[in-house]
């Protein structure tokens, strides 16, 4: 349960980054009441998820995973460049998520 509680928290993440994006400075009353919402719901599920995993675990992947989500986002739905500089550290983000993923088994 952590760990979906985890995840959910993540994609919200994902989804406010964007919507506060297109609030455009919180100019844009439902964009900027998304971010808000999607902001609260995003940390009600890791701090549910804390309850069972480490903080050491926890934050560093919800924040890793936003991160990637992010990055995604700009560069499929935003039109971001994607240089290969750019792709190199989001594939050291996600490898760092596999090993911490890794190294908090039981």
């Amino acid at each position: 349960m952590a760990w979906i509680a985890l995840l959910a928290a993540s994609f919200l993440e994902v989804v406010w980054s964007l919507a506060m994006k297109q609030s455009d400075g919180f100019t844009r009353l439902w964009p900027s009441v998304l971010t808000i919402t999607t902001m609260i719901c995003s940390f009600v599920l890791l701090a549910i998820s804390m309850k069972t995993l480490p903080l050491g675990t926890a934050y560093p992947i919800w924040t890793g995973i936003g991160a990637i989500g992010a990055f995604l986002v700009g560069v499929v739905i935003l039109g971001e460049a994607a240089s290969v500089t750019r792709i190199a550290a989001i594939v050291l983000i996600a490898t760092g998520l596999v090993l911490m993923k890794i190294g908090s088994a039981p």
